[in-house]
């Protein structure tokens, strides 16, 4: 028998949609023949006009919405032959309104449970950030020249843009807001220098300090350290808590020699800082102020982007990130 074989095939697609119920954006998954199996709240709210799509077939419902037949045909032929599609601009009238949608869509793969192989995506309404665009070009164009109206436009944008980003991933950011057209993932093989830290007994003062106070000394520490890391030269890769790891030498190098030099000097300065921030700390109900252990690696690395067809995480892997971690003192 086949793992999937234990497992009730409804609940393992509807626990494969979980994410989606709630999302902001219109979310579907449909069969690999693109039959149309299950579709969240926000799409029957973008598109009231469907009713009930369930078991449609997908590029029915693209036709039915306005999409034009070559769109259609291009988004057939690109999920079956590349198995991922972004069209960045989809207008359709509703109610007589013409809104502004992205789809982007690609085909998921499950070798342990093949009825989850079938082709997932989501409708991106883009009607806000649409019309501010269209705003601010018509008061280029016409130059005005009250310039406090185009730059309150622009922060709406970009407010706008900013919100976003926080409920989708990178990779659809960037192609949606960046018009970066979609390639190849590239993985380089570096020596890098790799540079761990974190603070001792984090977990015993996220116990007791009140959350306010915790938050600002947190933030403050963390602020503090990456403007240190981004003087130096240094890449920020991630914060895990109270941790941070940072790495030289990519995307740019001054030389692995240099490289490492600076990750020291970095590591000497954020030292310094934390010994001359340790009094504001203390003020703020860190008795015995902050100690930080730091742990520094250099060695090859393998640099690039990892993750899922739903989200991307530029990193970089390999024994000098544990070797780092096990030197941190």
């Amino acid at each position: 028998m086949k793992v999937e074989d234990f497992f009730n095939q409804q609940n393992i697609i509807d626990l494969s949609f979980f994410n989606f119920y709630n999302a902001i954006t219109a979310c579907y998954y449909a069969k690999d023949n693109l039959e149309i199996l299950k579709v969240n709240k926000n799409f029957l709210s973008f598109f009231p006009i469907l009713g009930n799509v369930n078991n449609a077939y997908f590029p029915d419902v693209l036709e039915q919405i306005g999409l034009p037949a070559k769109q259609i045909e291009e988004f057939i032929h690109d999920i079956n032959e590349k198995g991922t599609v972004l069209i960045p601009e989809i207008k359709i009238s509703i109610n007589d309104e013409e809104r502004v949608y992205s789809l982007l869509s690609t085909r998921t793969k499950n070798e342990s449970f093949t009825y989850l192989n079938g082709v997932q995506g989501q409708f991106v309404d883009r009607t806000a950030e649409f019309n501010l665009r269209k705003e601010r070009q018509n008061l280029l164009e016409e130059k005005i020249r009250d310039r406090e109206i185009i730059e309150e436009k622009s922060r709406q944008l970009e407010s706008l843009a900013t919100r976003l980003a926080k409920y989708l991933s990178p990779q659809i950011y960037q192609s949606i807001f960046e018009n970066e057209n979609e390639g190849e993932q590239t993985h380089a093989r570096k020596n890098l220098t790799i540079f761990l830290s974190d603070i001792v007994k984090f977990t015993d003062l996220a116990d007791t300090l009140e959350p306010e106070r915790l938050a600002a000394v947190i933030n403050t520490y963390l602020s503090e350290m990456s403007a240190i890391a981004v003087e130096c030269g240094g890449t920020i890769d991630k914060f895990i808590g109270d941790a941070v790891l940072i790495f030289f030498g990519d995307p740019e190098t001054e030389g692995e020699q240099e490289d490492a030099l600076k990750c020291a000097e970095m590591a000497i300065r954020m030292m310094k800082r934390v010994g001359e921030l340790n009094k504001h700390w203390k003020k703020l109900g860190v008795v015995d102020g902050l100690k930080v252990r730091m742990g520094i690696s250099t060695g090859f690395c393998t640099v690039g982007n990892f993750g899922s067809d739903l989200r991307l995480d530029y990193t970089v892997l390999g024994s000098p990130v544990n070797l780092a971690a096990r030197l941190q003192t």
